[in-house]
């Protein structure tokens, strides 16, 4: 069954967050944490020590994304995160970015690694065996509410086939709405982030569900 992911991005305060989690808790799996500092995306929100105090107030899975420059890895993990993931685009030396793999699952936390709209598929393949989740992007990262890429359903089926029968989940974020979910699952996509779309509806326990079905 596919997994929904509702991104904490939309939310402007942490008590509107937590109204939010209580919402949606016990219908979405994870809890999407976009974590930026204005060094990779030209925004800054979260950090650390905001995922430890969301840890602190909720049972939800927590998948942190990154969205930083070779970011200390270890600083979410020791927050609470269950999920961990960095974008390939993020590290200049890509043996830095391997350090950053393997730490996230010395740490027993799922690994995941991100891909830009415009960076090329292919070059994942050194890095899939290092990686639990990839997380493909379908809108220019640091930013809600972008319309999904007109290549997104393409990139999926180019990703799909390159990680074959390695056991990767594929998650997919960025302009997620029920016109788009069907084809996303149908394609090979496991997890779907949506932060607009559930947090902007009047019933989101409903919108959710859309995505789901």
């Amino acid at each position: 069954m596919i997994k929904i992911a509702p991104s904490t991005d939309p939310a402007k305060s942490y008590d509107e967050l937590l109204e939010y989690i209580n919402e949606i808790k016990g219908y979405a799996h994870f809890l999407h944490i976009d974590v930026m500092n204005k060094n990779f995306v030209g925004k800054t929100n979260f950090d650390e020590t905001f995922v430890k105090k969301i840890n602190e107030h909720t049972i939800m899975m927590l998948d942190v994304h990154l969205m930083i420059k070779k970011p200390d890895v270890l600083k979410y993990i020791n927050a609470g995160a269950n999920v961990v993931t960095i974008h390939y685009e993020a590290f200049d030396n890509k043996k830095d970015l391997i350090k950053a793999l393997r730490t996230i699952n010395a740490n027993k936390t799922l690994v995941g690694l991100s891909l830009n709209p415009e960076t090329e598929i292919s070059l994942l393949k050194p890095f899939l065996k290092y990686c639990n989740i990839i997380l493909l992007m379908t809108v220019e990262p640091g930013k809600s509410g972008q319309k999904f890429m007109d290549n997104g359903i393409s990139r999926l089926q180019e990703l799909k086939k390159l990680i074959g029968n390695r056991n990767i989940q594929i998650e997919v974020d960025g302009g997620i709405n029920p016109d788009n979910a069907k084809l996303l699952k149908d394609n090979g996509a496991n997890i779907l982030v949506s932060g607009s779309y559930i947090f902007s509806s009047k019933d989101r326990v409903k919108a959710i569900k859309e995505l789901i079905e």
